[in-house]
C-alpha cells in the first residue's frame, strides 16, 4: 500500500499492536487498532480518539463569500454567526449530492468547510466551476490535520489539557486559537458518532503533540485510539448519512432524510427548484431503518421486497454492536416506509423475513443540547 495516501499521524500507528490499516479512498488509514466491538463501546461509554485527517478543507473568503456560500449549499450561510459551524449539502441541478461538508464562519466573509476525503478534488472543481468574482479559495487539506475526541468523557479529558472552558462551548460552535496540549489549533464541538465531542483542526507538523497529549489526559479515563470500522457503526446507530451509500449524485436529501437541512425559503442554491418539486411531491423514496428477523446480516445493495417485488436496497447493514440486533439503513419506496411494514430481503440467494423500525437505532441521554450531525468520513 505504499503508493496510498497517509495522514501526519501515520507514524502514530506502529505504537499500537493491535492496528491494522486499509486502503480506504486512497488513504492508508487504521480501521482499527484494538478492535471494532472494544473500539465502539469505549466511545459509547467512555471516549475514543480519531485520525480524520484525511477531510479536507478549504477556505473561503472575499466580500462575495456569504453569497457564493448561499448559492452552492442548501442550509442558509446568512443565519451564520462567528465562531458558529452547520452542517450543509452541495447538490446538483437535479437534486442529488455532490457531497454533505460543514462550513465554520470564521468571521464576516471568511469561511472553513470540510468536505469529505474522497471528494475533494470533485468539491474543488464543483466550487471553482461556479467561482464568482470577489471570491477567493485556498485548499488547506495538506497542511492541516483533524483529530476526533468523541465520549460522553471527551469534556473532562479535553478539560485536562486546555485553558479554555470547554464546557460552555455549545453544539455546532468553535474557538480559534484555543491551546489544547500546548499547541494553538481551532476546537469545535462537533463529532460522528452520536456522542458529544471535540474535533480539533491543527497544523499537520503539530498534530502528534496533540494526539500523544490527548492520550496520556485520557489514559485514567479509559480513552483509546479508534479507527474506521468504530467510526461507521457508532455514525451508522445514529443514522448520521455516509457519502456514497446514504448520500449520491442520484440520492436526494430529502430521500436520505436530511431534508432539515434544506432551507428552501432561504433563496435559490443549485438544486433548488428540483427539490422544491420533490419535496412538493412527497419524494418517491426514503431511507428507512429495517431489523433482519430471521438470522442474517443486511449488507449495501442487498435487495428488499414486497410480496415478491423489489422496493429498494440496503444503503448500510451491520449487527449492532450497542444493541446487539442485526438493522440496516435502506432506501425504499416511500408507500413501504411506515414504521412495521413487513418486508424480505434477500441475503445469498435467500429471502430472510424483515421489517421496518424506527431510527437512529442509537440516542444518547442528553442532559443538554449536544451535537447529533457532522460531515461524513468517506
Amino acid at each position: 500500500m505504499s503508493d496510498l495516501l497517509r495522514t501526519p499521524l501515520y507514524p502514530l500507528y506502529q505504537q499500537y499492536e493491535g492496528v491494522r490499516c486499509i486502503d480506504f479512498g486512497g488513504w492508508e488509514l487504521p480501521v482499527q487498532f484494538s478492535g471494532i466491538q472494544k473500539e465502539h463501546e469505549a466511545v459509547r461509554e467512555r471516549a475514543g480518539l480519531f485520525d480524520v485527517s484525511h477531510m479536507g478543507e478549504f477556505t473561503v473568503q472575499g466580500e462575495q463569500a456569504e453569497a457564493f456560500l448561499q448559492k452552492l449549499t442548501t442550509n442558509d450561510v446568512t443565519s451564520l454567526v462567528p465562531g458558529q459551524a452547520q452542517y450543509t449539502l452541495m447538490c446538483y441541478p437535479d437534486g442529488g449530492v455532490v457531497d454533505d461538508l460543514l462550513v465554520y464562519k470564521l468571521e464576516d466573509q471568511h469561511y472553513m468547510l470540510v468536505v469529505n476525503a474522497s471528494n475533494i478534488d470533485q468539491d474543488w472543481a464543483w466550487l471553482q466551476e461556479h467561482m464568482v468574482p470577489g471570491v477567493s479559495m485556498t485548499n488547506d487539506s495538506a497542511e492541516t490535520a483533524l483529530l476526533a475526541l468523541q465520549g460522553p468523557l471527551a469534556t473532562d479529558i479535553i478539560g485536562k489539557v486546555t485553558d479554555t472552558d470547554v464546557s460552555i462551548i455549545e453544539p455546532f460552535r468553535f474557538v480559534q486559537n484555543a491551546e489544547v496540549c500546548g499547541v494553538k489549533l481551532l476546537l469545535s464541538r462537533t463529532g460522528y458518532t452520536g456522542e458529544d465531542g471535540f474535533e480539533l483542526y491543527v497544523q499537520a507538523d503539530q498534530a502528534a503533540a496533540v494526539w500523544n497529549g490527548l492520550m496520556e489526559a485520557g489514559a485514567d479515563h479509559g480513552l483509546v485510539p479508534a479507527g474506521l470500522g468504530a467510526r461507521d457503526t457508532l455514525r451508522f446507530e445514529a443514522k448520521l448519512p455516509l457519502y456514497g451509500q446514504e448520500l449520491s449524485p442520484t440520492i436526494s436529501p430529502l430521500e436520505a432524510g436530511v431534508g432539515m437541512f434544506v432551507k428552501l425559503n432561504a433563496g435559490p442554491f443549485i438544486g433548488h427548484e428540483a427539490l422544491l418539486q420533490q419535496k412538493n411531491g412527497g419524494p418517491s423514496r426514503k431511507l428507512v431503518g429495517i431489523e433482519v428477523l430471521e438470522r442474517g446480516i443486511p449488507r449495501p445493495h442487498y435487495p428488499i421486497y414486497v410480496e415478491g417485488v423489489q422496493i429498494g436496497e440496503v444503503t448500510t447493514g451491520t449487527q449492532s454492536p450497542t444493541l446487539k440486533r442485526n438493522l440496516g439503513l435502506a432506501l425504499i419506496n416511500s408507500q413501504y416506509a411506515a414504521l412495521g411494514t413487513p418486508l424480505e430481503i434477500e441475503i445469498r440467494g435467500k429471502k430472510l423475513k424483515a421489517e421496518v423500525v424506527k431510527t437512529p437505532f442509537h440516542k444518547r441521554t442528553r442532559t443538554s443540547k449536544t451535537p447529533t450531525q457532522g460531515a461524513d468520513q468517506a
